[in-house]
């Protein structure tokens, strides 16, 4: 009986610890932005931005890979492979859409960073 609830409540903590967010936001976006008066103010903003960016970029290119290996390999995935498509296709344009608005709000943060002072 002992057994049985150790293994209840490891399970109910693995389950817990399993829904944690492993990778925090490393900046607090909305006092970061309104805090932000100096040029080096948004310049960080700016490569927060860039590199947010080109994680989106790099995920969209993953979606890519895995649309080009289901095309080629239709026939590993049987009656899903349209799904799979479209469900891939949908997420590669999702993550480039974010990566271009990335890019916009890291042009705009530099735009206001030649318009700041030091």
């Amino acid at each position: 009986m002992k057994l049985k609830s150790v293994f209840a409540t490891l399970v109910v903590l693995g389950s817990l610890a399993s829904c944690a967010h492993l990778d925090p936001h490393p900046m607090d976006m909305s006092s970061a932005i309104r805090n932000a008066k100096t040029k080096a103010d948004h310049n960080a903003l700016a490569k927060h931005y860039e590199d947010a960016a080109k994680k989106m970029q790099e995920k969209a290119q993953i979606q890519k890979n895995r649309l080009a290996e289901y095309e080629g390999h239709s026939y590993y995935y049987g009656r899903v492979t349209e799904d799979l498509k479209e469900h891939t296709k949908a997420l590669a344009r999702l993550y480039e859409e974010a990566a271009e608005a990335n890019r916009k709000l890291a042009e705009a943060q530099r735009q206001m960073a030649d318009q700041a002072k030091e």
